[in-house]
């Protein structure tokens, strides 16, 4: 019988055992797998070494086994995953092919360092936004395994160079040396900073990633996810913004003063070192491969550091609280609120605008574009004050479904509604409560909008035509509410209506929109022919107008669907509770 501690052999299956067992625990084995991986671990603490247990090869095979045993039983997961690895090597290919192109371009050396700096960013960041992309993101699952800091890092930054990720990436990095190497040294310098500039980004990525992952297991962790809609919307409109002055005069050239200070920033200094060997300069090219290797070096002492502190610390959801449980939902703002039904029922809808991650995802996106549109727009130079009716049609889509927030959950408010009236007032209650967000928001970006433009004149009926829009999708979405509920499902980021119900949430969602088109049709038509018959000086009157008729239409909207909600109580419990 084999010696736990003796090395593993091709007669002792001691290794291929912890591997199997390993990659068997992390996606969810049998007892008798676990018992086998309590038996592998006492082998590993007598080991004592990472030469009497190939720590690095066992973590290959656990990443491989993850991603093979994520890929069984499912045809739609094996389906994305192989689409997105074949278009990531697409893309590569073609990205790699364009950079090797800018192969003698004057301006190669400024795109490229500035890329290695965008990949470095990504690497860092997006683990903080998406942290389920990698389920070996998480060190803390290895607490009671009992691994050394040290060999634990090898292991886990050579098991992170497993993925499309790293591949992906690994094509820029190839593409990017080649489109500054010129000469013998040029090559050479280009064969070692290619893996220098994936190695910085893995390591970079694996130690913020290990340094916040007590957040990124956390509610607010996950809630922090939320914000990478936003970032990606702002990056987006700023990279479009920032194409277009490129192509002004001056076009690259102005981007070389941050190059010249960003080839100094690792792991960039990768690329600008084949830049500098290149043009001859090898004391700067020194300079700057030494700046890389001692940030790599640095970026592994930090993610050692920060893993030893992990494993020894306690969770945090482990210890008391230090101060006292405070009352909730008593004194502060709320205090403000009316009492009875109205009150609570508002709270209850800010509450979970604020807890819920599929409504504050809503709320979020909402937000967020609301402002960008009309803003980017108003920047761009293409922008009108008009646009600002943008961010009110996106937050006024928030009245839809209003009872499919709620989930299995809508028995509790169906127990309290006895007819019409409290159905009534459950509505006024919910519209209330986006009233309250959205009315301030839709000034907010109309004024913006107007001061970016220059166009004061027209901010009154543009927020005139924003307020009675708002309003009418009130009014539609209070119907929609009641004759189209459909059920949001709890798991799944991206998945907001449940199989067999997407029907229902696009009648109710484009029925809705047309709906409150042909409502704020008068407010919109008296708009137009007051420009175009140049009675700009009295345009004014569209402002109150607007107020009173979006008003009068959430009023008619609240009045006209609260019957039918007392009436399909048991119908609309049944679609919302299908999640």
């Amino acid at each position: 019988m084999t010696s736990p501690a003796s090395p593993a052999s091709p007669a002792s299956p001691a290794a291929p055992a912890a591997s199997d067992t390993s990659a068997t625990g992390a996606t969810g084995g049998t007892g008798a797998t676990g018992a086998r991986a309590g038996a592998v671990a006492p082998a590993a603490a007598s080991a004592g070494s990472a030469a009497a247990v190939p720590l690095t090869s066992i973590f290959i095979r656990l990443k491989l086994s993850l991603l093979r045993n994520g890929l069984k039983g499912s045809s739609k997961r094996k389906a994305a995953y192989f689409s997105t690895l074949a278009f990531a090597l697409l893309v590569g290919f073609f990205l790699t092919l364009g950079l090797a192109l800018l192969r003698g371009n004057a301006h190669a050396g400024t795109v490229v360092v500035l890329l290695a700096a965008i990949l470095a960013l990504a690497w860092a960041f997006m683990p903080l936004f998406f942290p389920t992309g990698d389920e070996t993101l998480d060190p803390s699952r290895l607490v009671m395994l009992p691994l050394r800091p040290r060999p634990l890092v090898r292991a886990l930054f050579a098991s992170s160079l497993v993925g499309i990720g790293p591949l992906f990436t690994l094509c820029l990095a190839a593409g990017s040396v080649i489109a500054v190497a010129r000469g013998a040294a040029g090559a050479v310098a280009a064969v070692v900073a290619a893996p220098l500039l994936l190695l910085g980004c893995v390591a970079l990525a694996r130690a913020v990633a290990t340094a916040n992952v007590r957040l990124l297991t956390s509610r607010k962790g996950r809630d922090l996810a939320l914000l990478s809609g936003l970032l990606i919307a702002v990056g987006g409109q700023l990279v479009n913004f920032g194409s277009q002055r490129l192509f002004q005069a001056g076009g690259l050239s102005t981007l070389e003063p941050v190059e010249a200070v960003v080839r100094w920033l690792p792991p960039a200094t990768a690329v600008g070192m084949v830049d500098s060997v290149s043009e001859g300069a090898y004391g700067v090219a020194a300079a700057q491969l030494a700046l890389t290797l001692a940030a790599l070096a640095g970026l592994l002492w930090f993610w050692e550091r920060s893993l030893t502190q992990l494993m020894v610390t306690p969770d945090g959801s482990t210890i008391a609280a230090a101060r006292p449980a405070k009352e909730r939902g008593a004194g502060g703002l709320w205090s403000l609120l009316p009492s009875g039904r109205t009150g609570a029922a508002v709270q209850r809808t800010l509450r979970y605008a604020v807890r819920d991650p599929k409504t504050k995802a809503s709320w979020v996106t909402a937000l967020a574009i609301g402002l960008i549109v009309p803003v980017f727009n108003a920047l761009q130079g293409t922008g009108s004050v008009y646009l600002a009716t943008f961010g009110a049609g996106m937050l006024g889509m928030q009245m839809y479904n209003q009872f499919g927030q709620d989930t299995s959950a809508f028995w509790m408010v169906a127990q309290t509604i006895s007819g019409p009236r409290d159905a009534y007032v459950e509505l006024r209650a919910r519209a209330v409560a986006l009233a309250l967000v959205t009315v301030p928001y839709t000034v907010l970006v109309t004024v913006a909008t107007a001061a970016l433009t220059g166009n004061w004149s027209g901010f009154p009926a543009a927020a005139g035509v924003a307020l009675a829009l708002l309003g009418s999708m009130l009014c539609s979405g209070a119907l929609a509410s009641a004759r189209f509920p459909y059920s949001i499902p709890s798991d799944g980021a991206f998945k907001n209506v449940v199989p067999g119900q997407a029907g229902l949430a696009w009648a109710g969602i484009f029925g809705g929109l047309l709906a409150s088109t042909v409502i704020c049709a008068p407010v919109i038509a008296l708009t137009i022919w007051l420009n175009v018959a140049d009675h700009q000086d009295v345009s004014w009157i569209v402002l109150p107008l607007g107020v009173v008729w979006g008003a009068l239409a959430t009023w008619a909207g609240l009045r006209l669907a609260a019957p039918t909600v007392a009436r399909k109580l048991p119908e609309i419990l049944e679609a919302v509770s299908k999640g």
